[in-house]
């Protein structure tokens, strides 16, 4: 008689949690407020020969390495979206849905305020080369304005991959992790050893991808499982090596230069943020609670891609504001890090997220339109994420002027176009569901 050999179990997946994390939705708004200020304390302006020159504020200071330390926020927000997402598509699974909905729905929500504002932006280049002003400054302003744009292709393709690495986390979950680790940390080796930064590129997507992988541990309760000494002592483990890789070179101390290209380096961070969430959750939970934070918590969730879309063009308009004042009075505009350039960045960063929070208010509508559900066409989505990954990759490595937003929105809205196809609307999520817990 033939043997038939049992399927292998699989444990049991924790139940989901009830509601929404107040304690995740405030870390995830802090988070964006802090890439508004750490961008806004980078923009420098001065007038140079009766011209503006526009140039990176930090860039050969000292001071940029206490502030990349406070405000080098990304890996955590990596971590909080594996863990909004992870939820979000378990969720998705239990009303039925499928890998290519929850695909479908990131490209959707992704890209369409992405579409919206690139267009505004390539209009707004085409404005200044008819208004005359020198072509050097708009390229520069087209250059400053798509650097920040690379978190939003690497977003969406952490994002397109979520379902198959939330599969492989609830069967493997520390092969699955270490799978995306142990590249990162085998070509940083190579990489110091030989010399060559380019060589971090190759782990652009395994960096990224691995901090979302750590934040759904966070997300099934594994983190919190652990005792608190435990957490802790990894926290400081991590720490530890970290300052140990700055002290010997290995890694610059300036967490800010470690994006670009990214290094293991943000994995630590990631490990050191986990920790210090982790143990802190019940403070962090009773502070979200509270009526202003709640409130700002609520504000920007509701805003997170069209904050971040927006918040440069609104510093650019600022420094381009600042340049026509000073050449039109005659009054200097102070040298960055100097004294006076001190004194004014509290109300030069009171600005900056004055505007950006009232230009956010006025579009919040188009990234809480209701989103459409994929069908069974996953080809069809992957298509539209690989699509929409592209256009942001034509910007970030040609620079924003007229063609290349051109190129780019006629990118994304193809994308779009695919991944609505054979769909149905689903009742409305607002954009802001990508990087919180549905």
């Amino acid at each position: 008689m033939a043997i038939v050999e049992a399927p292998p179990r699989i444990a049991p997946r924790p139940p989901l949690p009830a509601g929404r994390d107040a304690a995740i939705d405030l870390l995830r708004a802090i988070c964006v407020a802090g890439v508004v200020l750490l961008h806004a304390i980078m923009v420098g302006v001065t007038i140079a020969d009766g011209s503006p020159v526009f140039a990176n504020a930090s860039e050969g200071t000292s001071w940029i390495i206490p502030v990349s330390w406070v405000l080098q926020v990304m890996p955590l927000f990596f971590i909080i979206g594996g863990f909004a997402g992870h939820i979000a598509f378990r969720r998705s699974q239990a009303r039925g849905g499928s890998a290519s909905d929850f695909i479908a729905a990131r490209v959707h929500r992704l890209l369409r305020p992405a579409l919206f504002a690139i267009a505004v932006v390539g209009v707004a280049l085409a404005a200044l080369r008819v208004a005359g002003v020198p072509a050097d400054i708009i390229v520069t302003a087209g250059f400053r304005y798509s650097q920040p744009l690379w978190f939003l292709g690497v977003f969406l393709g952490c994002q397109a991959l979520l379902p198959a690495l939330s599969r492989a986390h609830a069967r493997r979950p520390l092969v699955t992790v270490a799978a995306l680790v142990c590249p990162s940390v085998c070509v940083d080796v190579v990489r110091a050893s030989t010399g060559v930064e380019g060589l971090g590129f190759l782990i652009l997507a395994f960096v990224w991808l691995a901090l979302q992988q750590i934040g759904f541990f966070l997300a099934d309760g594994t983190i919190d499982r652990l005792p608190r000494a435990t957490r802790a002592l990894v926290g400081a483990a991590a720490l530890t090596a970290l300052i140990a890789a700055f002290a010997t070179g290995i890694y610059s101390p300036d967490l800010i230069a470690n994006i670009n290209p990214p290094t293991a380096a943000l994995l630590l961070v990631g490990v050191v943020h986990l920790s210090a969430v982790s143990l802190l959750r019940d403070r962090i939970d009773a502070l979200s609670h509270r009526p202003v934070p709640a409130a700002f918590g609520a504000f920007v969730n509701r805003r997170t891609m069209t904050i971040y879309l927006w918040h440069m063009p609104v510093l650019l308009a600022m420094a381009g504001i600042s340049a026509v004042a000073s050449l039109v009075s005659g009054i200097a505009l102070p040298d960055p890090s100097s004294v006076s350039w001190w004194v004014s960045r509290p109300i030069w960063l009171a600005v900056a997220l004055t505007l950006t929070a009232a230009i956010a208010t006025s579009l919040t509508r188009i990234e809480t339109q209701p989103s459409p559900r994929s069908a069974d066409r996953t080809h069809r989505v992957v298509i539209a994420a690989v699509l929409g990954i592209a256009s942001v990759v034509l910007l970030l490595v040609a620079g924003t002027t007229v063609l290349t937003a051109s190129v780019a929105a006629g990118g994304m809205l193809l994308s779009l176009r695919i991944a609505r196809r054979s769909h149905e609307t689903a009742s409305g999520e607002s954009v802001a569901d990508v990087v919180r817990v549905a």
